[in-house]
């Protein structure tokens, strides 16, 4: 017998109501749930899921901006042993076309529009052809795997259920059904499929089961977290970070979450202050951005700590300053292959260690840096490629074994990371050492842009590369050679993008050359192209 009882994610909701019924779980847009109401809303969507065929490992895709049903759906399909391919809100046609038969998704769950956004007209330019069968399954040629469509909202696409249809579909599953299903869920089953940018172009599908839910447990005893916390949920829940920090970790203790469509900085901390909340979370932009309107207008809070990945040089100025205006702020690290915060500060460290710092090893993972061209082992506070092992790293990435194999050595996850550890056993994250770039918190990988460029008529090749940003970080800024004979414009190729890829994604600038430097080995020197990027670009601010 393990020594650590495992839980599946759907049992967190029921421990939760049981615990703590009568308390508040949920505050979003003026509407509250307590625990036993929470658990109310997340059996009726489990058992409108099961009602609608979702089997036990399906993959089941969601696509929509942060709302209680995405809590619903997540405790729900974790309760009936389905498997969440939760997407960024900010995909477009191709990037979603893509996750979903890819991760063979047989049912897509998603938002009619949010704000200016029609997620539901860029599915029904995807789909023009929905055919049901007399089994009630649907028939989309664009998407082989796709059997159910449901849409929150005011319902388009032909033959797509809406959100109540969804929960009538529950009304004549019996507790007893429900019950049966959430007892044969295996911890150890698929549990999340998270898409996550490489270097190779395509997003690849991490794998990860319900044991990752330890990790989480054990970061609530770490930080002290109790049922009297007060979340500030504006991460997107798509994002590991908010999936696990926030949702996760409030169904363990009890805690209460203040959620947000979006996030909004002003509006965060109105209603940090009108609700208590006792911890915010973020990358260095949502600081930013907090720090900046808590400067321009003061609010009486009550925060108690916060999360902020530090120890890049970006962060450190951002993260002395939320010591001093807003709390004591955690860092950590983590990424979709290992889970989040495997790296994660102790409150009583010092304020060096958690500015300067990455965090501190989570029980039972292990850290190794290495040299990327020997292998060898690197000494302290020397850097090199971070390396990983624990007890919740990935099964691997869906239907990519040789990225698998790539990635996963002997139990090892290489992170494509540049890092070191200290004397103190402290990580320090210093940047990606693969060719990826990270966009206000998102991954982008080069190549996907790159080979989106290179389909467009007039494009011979394009190379993709970071341009340092205040406030995201960088963004990304294409270098393009133009075919023979052939002439666009710069504006006129980032147009065509929009829509079509998710918006952090598109290059913010395009430079035409006639040739890139090369290595030796035929190469591109993107050391060059990085360095001419801030000549040509710095010049202009």
């Amino acid at each position: 017998m393990d020594w650590y009882r495992k839980r599946t994610l759907g049992q967190l909701v029921d421990e939760a109501a049981q615990r703590w019924g009568s308390r508040e779980a949920l505050l979003y847009n003026g509407q509250r749930w307590t625990w036993e109401s929470f658990k109310r809303e997340t059996d009726a969507v489990a058992k409108g899921l099961i009602g609608l065929g979702v089997q036990p490992n399906e993959r089941v895709a969601v696509w929509m901006t942060n709302r209680p049903e995405w809590l619903w759906v997540m405790f729900a399909l974790g309760k009936i042993g389905a498997c969440i391919v939760p997407l960024n809100t900010r995909y477009r046609t191709d990037d979603v076309s893509y996750t979903v038969t890819q991760s063979r998704s047989a049912t897509l769950i998603t938002l009619d529009r949010s704000g200016p956004v029609d997620y539901q007209g860029m599915l029904m330019a995807s789909m023009p052809k929905v055919e049901r069968a007399a089994n009630g399954e649907l028939t989309v040629a664009e998407y082989p795997d796709l059997k159910r469509l449901v849409v929150l909202g005011e319902t388009r696409i032909p033959h797509a259920c809406d959100w109540a249809g969804l929960l009538a579909a529950g009304r004549d599953v019996t507790d007893e059904t429900l019950a049966s299903r959430a007892a044969a869920v295996n911890p150890d089953d698929l549990m999340m499929i998270a898409y996550t940018s490489g270097t190779t172009g395509h997003p690849k599908g991490v794998m990860h089961s319900h044991i990752p839910i330890r990790s989480v447990q054990e970061r609530a005893q770490l930080l002290g977290q109790t049922m009297a916390e007060v979340h500030m949920n504006y991460l997107p829940m798509f994002h590991i970070y908010a999936y696990s920090e926030i949702a996760m970790m409030c169904a363990l203790t009890g805690a209460r979450q203040v959620m947000m469509d979006v996030f909004d900085a002003d509006r965060a901390l109105d209603l940090a202050e009108a609700e208590g909340a006792t911890f915010l979370h973020g990358f260095e932009a949502h600081w930013a951005d907090l720090l900046n309107v808590q400067a321009r207008r003061p609010r009486q809070l009550q925060v108690r700590m916060g999360t902020l990945p530090a120890g890049q040089e970006s962060t450190i100025p951002i993260a002395e300053k939320a010591q001093d205006v807003f709390c004591p702020t955690i860092s950590g690290f983590g990424m979709s292959e290992v889970w989040a915060y495997v790296a994660c500060n102790n409150p009583s460290h010092t304020r060096e260690q958690r500015v300067y710092a990455s965090g501190y090893p989570m029980n039972d993972y292990e850290f190794k840096v290495i040299d990327p061209e020997t292998g060898k082992e690197q000494p302290v506070n020397v850097p090199g490629e971070l390396l990983i092992k624990g007890y919740a790293i990935m099964k691997g990435y869906w239907d990519k074994p040789e990225a698998t194999a790539q990635t996963l050595v002997d139990g090892w996850v290489h992170s494509g990371d540049t890092a070191y550890l200290r004397e103190d056993g402290h990580l320090v994250f210093m940047g990606r050492a693969k060719d990826m770039l990270k966009v206000g918190g998102e991954n982008v990988s080069p190549a996907e842009v790159e080979a989106y460029l290179r389909n467009m008529p007039e494009v011979q090749d394009a190379s993709v590369v970071a341009y340092p940003d205040p406030r995201l970080t960088e963004v990304p800024v294409a270098y393009v050679i133009c075919k023979p004979g052939q002439q666009v414009a710069g504006d006129e190729l980032i147009e065509r993008m929009k829509g079509r890829i998710a918006s952090f994604k598109i290059p913010r600038h395009v430079i035409f050359v006639e040739a890139f430097p090369m290595t030796s080995s035929g190469k591109i020197r993107k050391v060059e192209l990085r360095a001419d990027a801030r000549q040509r670009l710095d010049g202009d601010a």
